[in-house]
């Protein structure tokens, strides 16, 4: 996982509320766990016009002109602003996985599923959570142009207007964002402190470790 560093983008609005992980990935993409591949099949049913299948040429498959990733000016945006209960539904770690492979890093909502919220962080991705009234301004805010700084040391969302917005984030999962760290990442901090555990438990019960014990 790389580490989390200051964002600029242009700002997708995604105005839609109770936008659930069937939508964000729909379940006939979910037979691969590489991490990896998922970007093209993000929002599959809204993007295309016809049903997708794992393995298809997207580029080949027919747009949907009016779903706002479409719009050529937001191709490269990093920042998507949701409406509430973004990513209910079922548990699917395959949502943050289509999100981040598209190049999203940031998505601000006034609310969120809970899994779907805690396998953000552990995807590398940022989910914020602001007011409904700030959620409201970003909106109406939202043309072509807008754009958000997201300062994740500092906490804090800067408008293209130079409004801030400040933002709260548990200070572990702030860390470990920053650092880019995921849940293996952070336990590998502790491997000669698991090295020397096992070595310590290999002499006191051998009977646990028959591959050492044979030798």
């Amino acid at each position: 996982m790389q580490p989390f560093r200051k964002i600029n983008s242009r700002v997708v609005p995604l105005d839609r509320p109770n936008v659930d992980t069937d939508a964000i990935i729909p379940k006939q993409f979910l037979k691969s766990i590489k991490r990896s591949g998922f970007g093209p099949y993000l929002f599959d049913e809204w993007r295309y016009l016809d049903r997708g299948e794992p393995g298809m040429d997207c580029t080949r498959r027919p747009l949907n002109p009016e779903f706002i990733l479409n719009k050529p000016v937001y191709f490269t945006s990093r920042i998507l602003l949701a409406r509430e209960n973004f990513g209910c539904g079922s548990s699917r770690e395959h949502a943050p996985w289509a999100l981040e492979d598209y190049g999203f890093k940031v998505i601000i909502a006034p609310s969120f599923g809970d899994i779907f919220y805690n396998n953000c962080f552990k995807n590398g991705l940022l989910p914020i959570i602001l007011s409904n009234a700030e959620i409201d301004s970003l909106f109406k805010q939202c043309s072509v142009s807008f754009t958000l700084t997201v300062d994740l040391s500092e906490q804090i969302i800067t408008t293209s207007y130079g409004e801030e917005i400040p933002f709260i984030i548990d200070p572990s999962r702030k860390h470990r964002l920053l650092k880019g760290l995921d849940d293996i990442g952070l336990t590998l901090k502790h491997a000669n402190a698991i090295r020397a555990y096992e070595a310590k438990r290999a002499v006191e019960a051998p009977w646990l470790f028959p591959a050492q014990s044979h030798a």
